[in-house]
């Protein structure tokens, strides 16, 4: 056989004198033919080569078996376990999972999901990106038919299914861990309160502070881009403006590490003069001098739920009510903020 050429199901079945349709239910496993002829279809497919036509698999089943999912920055540990606990699911049942990424732009994020949506693919996964306030284009998604789970960053008036950290308890127990540290000047590195993450995490600050009685100064609130440089200049500008603090609780560990590094080019002691504590427990905090404290998003968790969301939609049809999961997290105490041993 000329070995540029394609192999078909049809070449098998004549090399074993069998019907095509005999070859295509071996090949899917179809249980009115017998284990004998399967293993000659499967010896056969094997020796030739054969690979299957998925484009015309999915014409005949209206599945691609493909997922679609959209991150913001596949390089934070966050985001990268998300995708590793999706794809854990997806492969249990064989799927595939694209992966893009938005880098925080909106009309990166509509042509991503643009592209998903031209791929035909059984559904959508997507964190939105910082930007995104329009949402036209996830609202295209719903309407196509498909399944759209949102994850990390919600949009309540969006009607899709959607799985979150409780960001506000993330905030709340940060905040009050540092207080009874004997903390009582808290500056919040946040990065705006437009995105929902966000908003929750400065009202969990807000109302842990109200409750033990400590005053609110929106002066020590300071917004960033969740970057390392935002957390050093912000350090730098409050130690240059003689600003009187002695915590931070920064909405991201980037932020929390670029003040460290800046606290400890000062000679500023920490936690003793100075507690931080970051979001999202990215693997280096365990490892700096002081280690960070943090709160645990369990992404890895996060990703297998939306998985699992996008599979039960899958087999329930469309007009089943959207629901929100919330996922707890948890504080991870180390020594940059643990001053009371």
């Amino acid at each position: 056989m000329n070995k540029s050429k394609k192999v078909t199901i049809h070449d098998i079945a004549k090399r074993l004198n069998v019907t095509a349709s005999t070859v295509s239910r071996s090949l899917n496993n179809n249980p009115r033919i017998s284990d004998k002829t399967k293993k000659r279809v499967l010896k056969m497919a094997k020796e030739l080569n054969y690979k299957p036509n998925s484009i015309a698999s999915a014409l005949r089943n209206g599945k691609t078996q493909i997922i679609g999912l959209l991150v913001p920055l596949i390089d934070r540990a966050f985001f990268s376990s998300i995708v590793r606990g999706v794809e854990q699911v997806a492969e249990g049942f064989n799927y595939h999972v694209i992966v893009s990424q938005s880098y925080e732009n909106l009309e990166n994020e509509k042509k991503a999901l643009k592209a998903f949506l031209n791929t035909q693919v059984d559904g959508v996964l997507v964190s939105i990106s910082k930007t995104t306030t329009d949402i036209s284009h996830l609202q295209d998604v719903v309407e196509s038919g498909i399944p759209l789970i949102l994850f990390d960053r919600s949009i309540p008036q969006l009607q899709a299914d959607q799985v979150v950290i409780d960001d506000y308890q993330g905030g709340y127990e940060a905040t009050t861990h540092l207080i009874e540290q004997g903390c009582k000047r808290i500056v919040h590195f946040t990065t705006g309160r437009d995105l929902s993450i966000y908003k929750e995490r400065y009202r969990g600050y807000a109302d842990a502070l109200a409750y033990h009685g400590v005053a609110l100064d929106e002066s020590l609130v300071l917004s960033a881009n969740s970057q390392l440089e935002d957390g050093r200049k912000h350090a730098e500008n409050l130690l240059k403006n003689n600003i009187d603090f002695d915590a931070i609780f920064s909405a991201s560990d980037f932020c929390a590490l670029g003040a460290m590094q800046v606290l400890k080019e000062n000679g500023i002691k920490i936690p003793e003069e100075v507690a931080i504590v970051g979001f999202s427990n990215e693997p280096f905090t365990s490892f700096t001098e002081p280690s960070i404290s943090s709160v645990n998003q369990y992404p890895i968790e996060m990703g297998k739920t939306v998985a699992n969301l996008f599979f039960d939609a899958l087999n329930t049809g469309k007009d089943v009510l959207p629901k929100k999961t919330v996922i707890q997290p948890k504080l991870i105490i180390r020594e940059s903020s643990l001053r009371n041993k």
